[in-house]
């Protein structure tokens, strides 16, 4: 007896490992997950980017030109310390660094529309990757978030809904709906099936180290706030508020940190969404907690002036969303456009009959209803009998 227990307990294990390997495996190889949401990455980092160059297009020179204070030379003596590299620095010529400006400006627009997104994801990720360290010294913090999605997106199938490259595979399926698709060889069909299970396995496994990347974010943030005295004392978000650097609107920075109470609770509130986020990902506690980092997002690019940075967060945060909920949300728009739609074109109800006169012109008198009167039972008019013909002749004279 308990020798077949001993055998029965690594039969058991045995079993159960293998069954979350083959579920492993099934999640990898597959389908692609997460496709609206890597789309969603595509389309909020190419905005953002474009966005940031074009704010910055009046300042190009005085950043990444050749006018910028962190000259060529300089970025070049970093680069042999840090291995980076960047296209900006390949020659020092006006006319080479505005080329690369408008290119730059082409590739994000037509990276987030989602054109030839295979290509497009490997020269935008050149892109960012060469102003970013062409003056790394030179921008806020958002750029680096961007920087590592730019460089994770190119492992993703980000291009295979809302783009041109999804309408483009629509229309050619519709067109082919009819005709016969051509014989294959068995080598080709195994070449086939051999790249989908790789571009699947790729997108998936970049679609997890993008997760990974955020909840590493949040949790260490967390954890580091932790440890300091003024985060533990909830004055930190005191100390933020009165920093000239981080002040855009100094009125309505001292207008927050006058109430107090609800400064302090902002503190802890921070420090307990960073460090929890990473343990209520697989629960629906995530729909409440992305809300409220969502707003903490919100409130950091208004108080804090750092809108770049923001917006990078506010469109990490959107790969825990699943598929379902981006199917489901245009479905709501519209069906909330259409009720507002509605309830402009319905005609005013007209009101009621007696009362209100018609405006714009002198009242009418109106006339009074006709009540009708109890009918009677009406006896029948005696008919006068005849005088006798005697009686209607004339008196005779005497």
């Amino acid at each position: 007896m308990h020798g077949e227990a001993h055998k029965t307990a690594p039969f058991g294990a045995d079993g159960w490992l293998l069954g979350r390997i083959t579920l492993v495996r099934g999640l990898l190889t597959e389908r692609p997950v997460s496709l609206y949401a890597a789309s969603v990455l595509r389309i909020g980092y190419g905005l953002l980017y474009l966005i940031f160059l074009l704010r910055e297009f009046p300042h190009r020179d005085e950043i990444w030109g050749p006018g910028s204070p962190w000259t060529p030379a300089l970025a070049l003596q970093l680069f042999e310390q840090t291995g980076w590299f960047s296209v900006l620095t390949l020659s020092g010529s006006r006319a080479y660094f505005e080329l690369c400006y408008v290119l730059a400006l082409v590739t994000s627009a037509l990276f987030m529309l989602g054109w030839r997104t295979r290509v497009l994801s490997v020269l935008f990720a050149v892109v960012v990757t060469s102003f970013h360290a062409r003056a790394i010294f030179m921008t806020d913090g958002g750029d680096n978030l961007i920087l590592l999605m730019a460089l994770y997106l190119v492992l993703t199938a980000c291009g295979r809904r809302w783009s041109l490259d999804a309408r483009r595979h629509r229309l050619k399926a519709a067109r082919d709906t009819n005709a016969t698709e051509p014989t294959r060889s068995l080598f080709a069909r195994q070449l086939r099936d051999a790249r989908t299970t790789l571009v699947t396995v790729v997108h998936n496994c970049g679609m997890l180290v993008i997760a990974a990347q955020v909840c590493f974010l949040y949790g260490s943030a967390g954890l580091y706030k932790v440890q300091g005295a003024s985060w533990g004392s909830g004055t930190a978000l005191h100390y933020v508020l009165n920093l000239e650097l981080f002040r855009p609107w100094p009125a309505l920075s001292h207008l927050v940190d006058e109430h107090t109470l609800l400064v302090a609770l902002a503190g802890y509130m921070t420090v307990l969404l960073q460090v929890a986020f990473p343990f209520v990902l697989f629960g629906r506690l995530k729909y409440p907690v992305l809300t409220l980092l969502l707003g903490m997002h919100i409130g950091i690019a208004a108080l804090m002036g750092l809108p770049l940075f923001s917006g990078a967060m506010i469109v990490a945060d959107a790969v825990f969303l699943p598929d379902r909920f981006y199917t489901v949300l245009p479905h709501l728009c519209r069906r909330a456009a259409r009720r507002t739609t509605s309830r402009r074109s319905a005609p005013a109800e007209a009101p009621a009959s007696g009362t209100v006169p018609a405006q714009g012109g002198p009242a009418v008198p109106e006339a009074k209803p006709r009540v009708p009167l109890p009918t009677r039972r009406k006896h029948p008019t005696p008919t006068p009998t005849p005088e006798p013909a005697s009686s209607q002749l004339p008196p005779k004279n005497n």
